[in-house]
Formats: structure tokens, C-alpha cells, sequence
């Protein structure tokens, strides 16, 4: 099945709510994101953002720049509707994001939280990589969300990829500086926990 497939099935069966992902905010990204860009001019991309509520907080919080990228076209309309005319204020995505082109589009900060971790294919890492380094503008910052050494082995029925904070900037390689990482605990709607990686590095 096309990954694309995959997520339009999960997005059109699943309650927004009742994905192993969800979290009614993404409190540690907000404020590692306000930590790393105070000016709300900064231009923001949040990958996979699909139906996460990341995009109404930092619209709340008067960022004018946000772009969200999701390779569910069902997840991105969910949002668009959920967010009505402020949906106008935002730039939209849809694809794949080993395959994506932002054109000249250029981003201070690429937020990810719960993608990079299913790209299990080294080929797929290497594509992801080499897009973040022509689409951040130099001096602008990465911020990754994965499973960390302690997480599931399998999300959605997918395997996923666990990282430390040394896996995870080896992907990256020269030309990002690593700038610290945490480690925090996702209580999911089952009442399971997971454990994420936090790791950001400047470009």
C-alpha cells in the first residue's frame, strides 16, 4: 500500500482524537518553538501537521508565517474546516514529504513531531535530510519530535525507527549544529505512554 493510501484510510476511519498521537496541545513544541523563534514574523513549517492543533496555538499566539505540510489530504481539510477563515491565513501542503518541493519557500523553523521516525528506509531519510537543507534558511532551526530509545517499535501499524539525541543529528549530519534534546513521556488516548525524542540543531 502507498503511503498515501495508508494515512487517507487512518485519517477517514479514525476520530481526530483517538490516534495514538494525539494530544489536545503540543505543549513541549510551543514552547520550544517560542524558545527558538520569539519573533512572530518567523516563517514556520510543521510536517505531518494533518489534524494537530499546533497550527491554531501558534496563530494564537500571533505568528503570521505558518505553513503546514501532511500527506493526507483528508487530515489537512479536517483542520482547514476546523480552523475556518483563520484557515486562509495559513499556507497548506499536501504530499509526500520524501517528494515534496516547497519551490522557493524558505523556513526559519521546520517543526516535526511523529514523521520522521516511519521513514524506515534510509533512501527516504537521506531525501527528507537533503530537503530540510534547501528549505531552511541558513542560521534557521529543525526541531524533531521522535520516538525516542524507549518507544514503540510500531505506530499505526507501521514499523517505526527509535532514536537518541546522537542517532537522530548522524541522519543529519555536517551543517547542523546540534543545540540540546529532551526526552518527555506522550500519554496517548488508550492510556499507554510513549516515549518521544525531542532534538533541536541549527542549520
Amino acid at each position: 500500500m502507498h503511503p498515501s493510501d495508508h494515512w487517507e484510510n487512518v485519517y477517514r476511519n479514525k476520530s481526530f482524537d483517538a490516534v495514538s498521537w494525539y494530544a489536545p496541545h503540543l505543549g513541549e513544541s510551543l514552547r520550544l518553538i517560542q524558545e527558538l523563534c520569539p519573533d512572530a514574523n518567523a516563517s514556520i513549517i510543521d510536517i505531518g501537521g494533518g489534524e494537530s492543533t499546533l497550527v491554531d496555538d501558534l496563530l494564537h499566539r500571533q505568528y503570521v508565517d505558518v505553513s503546514v505540510l501532511d500527506i493526507s489530504s483528508t487530515a489537512i481539510d479536517f483542520t482547514r474546516q476546523r480552523l475556518g477563515p483563520l484557515a486562509q491565513e495559513v499556507t497548506w501542503h499536501v504530499g509526500d514529504i520524501t517528494q515534496h518541493d516547497f519551490g522557493d519557500q524558505r523556513f526559519d523553523l521546520w517543526h516535526d513531531r511523529a514523521v520522521f521516525h516511519f521513514l524506515t528506509d534510509p533512501a527516504a531519510r537521506q531525501a527528507y535530510v537533503e530537503l530540510v537543507r534547501r528549505s531552511v534558511r541558513p542560521g534557521g532551526y529543525v526541531l524533531m519530535a521522535t520516538f525516542g530509545p524507549d518507544g514503540p517499535l510500531q505506530c499505526s501499524g507501521l514499523d517505526v525507527v527509535r532514536y537518541d539525541d546522537q542517532s537522530l543529528h548522524h541522519e543529519f549530519g555536517e551543517g547542523f549544529q546540534m543545540m540540546g534534546s529532551q526526552l518527555a513521556e506522550h500519554n496517548t488516548p488508550m492510556g499507554t505512554r510513549q516515549q518521544f525524542l525531542y532534538c533541536w540543531c541549527r542549520a
